[in-house]
């Protein structure tokens, strides 16, 4: 079962700002989902729990002229909005941080 922790720090990392009222219900909410995905591990699998895996076989383009280097460099570079020398810097848009 769920507790209410769990479902703060699944909101914290999805970014959603829930009122405490809301907790509980979403803490239902979450075991009901959780439940419904748990009845796939009921299913039969049609070859005696063996997974049916797909022939694998490797797709190659054609040898051909590389690129030459640096051909799109100045392209990307513009494209950025802060340069530290040789390091493109781009804005952190991944972090934990309690509360939020």
């Amino acid at each position: 079962m769920a507790s209410v922790e769990d479902v703060k720090k699944l909101a914290a990392l999805a970014r959603i700002t829930l009122a405490d009222d809301e907790l509980e219900k979403f803490t239902q909410e979450f075991d009901a989902i959780l439940d419904y995905v748990g009845q796939l591990e009921k299913l039969a699998l049609p070859t005696d729990g063996a997974p049916e895996v797909p022939p694998l076989h490797n797709v190659f383009r054609e040898d051909g002229e590389p690129t030459r280097a640096g051909t799109y460099t100045e392209k990307i570079v513009a494209a950025f909005p802060e340069r530290k020398g040789n390091v493109l810097a781009v804005k952190q848009i991944i972090s934990y941080e309690e509360g939020e």
